[in-house]
């Protein structure tokens, strides 16, 4: 399997997507209704990072 998909390149994006939702949430700088969607996107971004950086990181 980890040879049919580029599992190092989607854990990047995954990477990319967890910082840059915790930037926005830093630059929100408490707004609510951002810190709540920031909270959905962040277990989201788990999700995807069990499902693929893990298994990026043992393949």
């Amino acid at each position: 399997m980890t040879d049919e998909y580029p599992l190092d390149k989607m854990a990047g994006k995954i990477l990319s997507i967890k910082k840059s939702a915790l930037e926005l949430k830093e630059l929100a700088g408490g707004i609510e209704a951002v810190d709540r969607n920031i909270e959905r996107i962040l277990a989201s971004v788990k999700m995807l990072e069990i499902n693929i950086s893990d298994v990026a990181d043992i393949g």
